[in-house]
This record gives structure tokens, C-alpha cells and sequence, in this order.
């Protein structure tokens, strides 16, 4: 792998564990309270949910690689990210059980630990995405994950904010450059 290939790499690697971390936080600052209320239309937990299953998908290097996480509830991920109303004439389905705060930070730990080796596995120059709803390359597709991941986290700190005011702490990126790759 070229210099550039491998510098690509590192810098995903690292903010998507850099974006990971700010939403594990969330999740474990969130108030029991906060976690399930239905003062909003998608609970807390079903942000954070989504946020997860997209970041899992997208960390694939295509469609027909993705295997749901093994407590994967279909009808939690609607095709446009939020929660049908509560009528019973809606043709969305219905929600099933919330996850639990420990299902959804067992989740965010898995999606934390493949990181490495799906960025690994990537090629980042590669004009395709892998996915047919994305007609991006390769690189701007992982860029584009990262930010949904942020948007998530930042979603969430915003409600935890408004609603307990606690805070959330930045986090920028892994702390140390790898040793220079000689070609």
C-alpha cells in the first residue's frame, strides 16, 4: 500500500473512534429518565440505536457483507430512521422492546472494536462505495459515516443538555501518529 493509502487509513481509523467515543458517552451520562422517554418521536435509545446499525452497515465493504448485530430488532430500524406515531392506522411497525443501556453500549463497544479492521480492509482510493444508495467513492462514503456518527452523538449531547444539562466532553482524534510508512 502507497503512503497516502495507509495515511488515509489512519486518519479514519481515528475519528471514527474519536466520533465513537463521544457517543459512548452520551450513553452512559444519559439519565434513566432520558433513556426511554417518549417526550420526543425516536427515545433515546432509538437515536442511539440507529446511529449504531448505520455505522455498522456503512463500516461494510458493501451490502451483501453486513450481518446485523446478534439483538438486531428489524422493526427498530425504520427505512427513514425515526419511529412511527403511536396510531394504530400507521403502516410503519411497531416498535418492539427499547434496548437496554447495556445492549446499546454493548453495541457501540462492537462497532468501536471493528473499526481497525474494516478501515484495514477498505480501499480507500476506490471510486465505488460498495452500497447502491451511494454514489460516492470509497473514501467519501467513510467520511460521510463518520459525520452521521457525529450527528448522532451530537443529537444525543444536545438532548442530555436541554434536557439534564450535562455535558460532553470533545473528543478530536487518537492522540499519536503512527511511525512514518516507508514505500
Amino acid at each position: 500500500m502507497t503512503n497516502t493509502t495507509e495515511a488515509l487509513r489512519f486518519v479514519l481509523k481515528s475519528q471514527y473512534h474519536a466520533s465513537l467515543a463521544m457517543l459512548r458517552e452520551t450513553l452512559e451520562r444519559c439519565p434513566d429518565a432520558i433513556w426511554s422517554s417518549d417526550k420526543h418521536i425516536n427515545a433515546f435509545w432509538q437515536l442511539a440505536y440507529h446511529t449504531l446499525f448505520f455505522a455498522h452497515l456503512y463500516m461494510q465493504p458493501n451490502e451483501a457483507a453486513f450481518r446485523p448485530w446478534r439483538h438486531h430488532q428489524a422493526d427498530v430500524q425504520h427505512p427513514d430512521g425515526i419511529a412511527g406515531p403511536k396510531d394504530p392506522n400507521s403502516t410503519l411497525p411497531l416498535i418492539p422492546d427499547p434496548y437496554t443501556r447495556t445492549q446499546i453500549l454493548e453495541y457501540c463497544s462492537a462497532c468501536d472494536e471493528m473499526v481497525d479492521s474494516a478501515v484495514d480492509a477498505l480501499d480507500p482510493l476506490s471510486p465505488e462505495s460498495g452500497f447502491t444508495r451511494s454514489k460516492v467513492s470509497k473514501l467519501e462514503h467513510q467520511i460521510v459515516n463518520i459525520r452521521h456518527i457525529q450527528h448522532g452523538a451530537a443529537q444525543l449531547a444536545a438532548r442530555l443538555r436541554a434536557e439534564a444539562d450535562i455535558g460532553v466532553r470533545w473528543v478530536g482524534a487518537r492522540p499519536i501518529w503512527p511511525a512514518p510508512v516507508t514505500p
